[in-house]
């Protein structure tokens, strides 16, 4: 295996696990043997638990934004992109169901050990809002009014994912997300 593919290895790795496990439960060795990658190995790429955290947080980030930028490039309508946008996390519906949703759980779990990372990942949520706000605001909406109905539109899909995933019912998260496209739709025609 390549450098550059056993760094990968380990990355995707920790995310899985940080995601399933917690970033508590989850060991460098742990890592290791997930990533087929000798554990002696992983120090030569990452220092530390919270080094892997943040290239987990990365992860993330750039997800995020090669999400957000293939929307644009797919759909020129703010409407659409926004429509695309709850097309697009619906995807992901029964593993979210199944573990929560991993930015949130990695946000929550590494504040303490990898306060950094943490911060990393929280930005994929800053994208998110901007990206909603900012087609909000393209399609009419007021930009303080677009930045508060893109804040609800992301509290309600962590909030559905949230419960889904307590009570283990992927109706919760189905319905949170129709409730997210009518949330982002109502704000476009309150303003028509």
């Amino acid at each position: 295996m390549k450098p550059s593919h056993k760094k990968e290895a380990l990355v995707a790795s920790a995310a899985e696990l940080f995601w399933t496990r917690g970033f508590a439960a989850t060991s460098i060795a742990g890592v290791a043997a997930a990533s087929g990658v000798p554990v002696g190995n992983v120090y030569y790429y990452f220092r530390s638990k919270a080094d892997l955290a943040h290239a987990v947080s990365e992860i993330f980030v750039s997800e995020t934004q090669t999400m957000l930028e293939d929307i644009m490039a797919e759909e020129v309508a703010p409407r659409k992109r926004l429509a695309a946008l709850v097309e697009r996390l619906s995807r992901s519906l029964k593993s979210r169901v199944d573990h929560g949703c991993p930015i949130a759980l990695c946000v929550r779990d590494f504040r303490h050990e990898a306060p950094e990372a943490a911060n990393r990942a929280a930005e994929a949520f800053t994208l998110l809002i901007g990206f909603m706000a900012g087609e909000l605001t393209r399609a009419g909406v007021r930009p303080a009014l677009a930045l508060g109905a893109a804040r609800g539109a992301l509290s309600e899909w962590q909030g559905g994912m949230m419960v889904s995933h307590a009570l283990g019912d992927a109706a919760i998260l189905s319905e949170s997300f129709r409730r997210m496209e009518q949330h982002l739709a109502g704000a476009v025609r309150s303003q028509a």
